[in-house]
């Protein structure tokens, strides 16, 4: 059994984001999930979604038809979490609060709808930046960083790796049964072909372990096929990262 790397283009490979860490987008990542969850303001969050949904075609090297396919359903969904905060806080109830509209018996408030947009603008920000890192990042490179870069252990790294790429053999494991109980002239959909996913599953873990075994994953230090080293785009990636976060927090306010 082969562990294959997830695709890339060349032009994302060859992009800033492309050479730089995984480790590096990981923790600036990381550092704006902490920063947008000290503030309620709306703008943080929104100036920080602008710069990474700028960042991904210009930096990145991912096409605009590939950000609309894989964003468009999460900005649908952070609009409906702001929808349903603007609809449904509790300051919409209390009189003292400043009115901005009155639909039937439903009372939005200008308090209800700032902390909406705050909350929508940092779900936006949380899941361009997360995009930023899933379209221009290997799975397997991310597995090198963090067993050459984080010293994590190859066992763990790898196992995870495995078990990420595993997922979509799973959709054609439940393709297959479902097949196979169609050609039987049963429904294609019954909660007994859930047992034949997880066998399947069971029998694909075990081989799996018994391939890394085969490799000695975790019994002794071992070589590596593609060597990482830090460079140029990591430190010009992480500086920018943290100091758009400064500005966004501190320059907005």
């Amino acid at each position: 059994m082969t562990l294959q790397p997830a695709a890339l283009d060349a032009a994302q490979r060859d992009s800033l984001l492309g050479r730089t860490s995984p480790l590096v987008k990981l923790g600036v990542a990381a550092a704006w999930l902490v920063g947008l969850a000290t503030t309620l303001d709306a703008r943080p969050g929104a100036f920080l979604a602008l710069a990474a949904l700028v960042a991904i075609p210009l930096l990145g090297g991912v096409p605009g038809e590939r950000i609309v396919r894989r964003l468009g359903p999460l900005a649908l969904a952070a609009l409906g979490i702001a929808l349903t905060n603007l609809l449904f806080s509790a300051s919409n109830g209390d009189p003292t609060a400043t009115e901005l509209a009155r639909i039937g018996p439903l009372r939005i408030t200008a308090e209800a709808a700032q902390a909406a947009a705050g909350l929508g603008a940092r779900v936006l920000a949380i899941v361009s930046v997360g995009a930023a890192f899933a379209l221009t990042t290997d799975a397997t490179a991310l597995a090198d960083g963090l067993v050459q870069q984080a010293r994590l252990s190859p066992r763990f790294a790898y196992g995870a790796l495995a078990a990420y790429q595993a997922v979509p053999r799973l959709a054609e494991d439940l393709s297959t049964l479902r097949a196979a109980r169609r050609l039987r002239g049963l429904r294609d959909w019954h909660p007994r072909i859930l047992v034949g996913l997880l066998v399947r599953a069971i029998r694909h873990a075990d081989q799996l372990a018994l391939a890394m075994d085969a490799r000695a994953f975790g019994t002794a230090p071992r070589t590596t096929f593609r060597p990482l080293r830090w460079g140029p785009a990591d430190l010009v990636v992480g500086v920018a990262g943290l100091a758009l976060l400064v500005v966004a927090l501190v320059g907005t306010r």
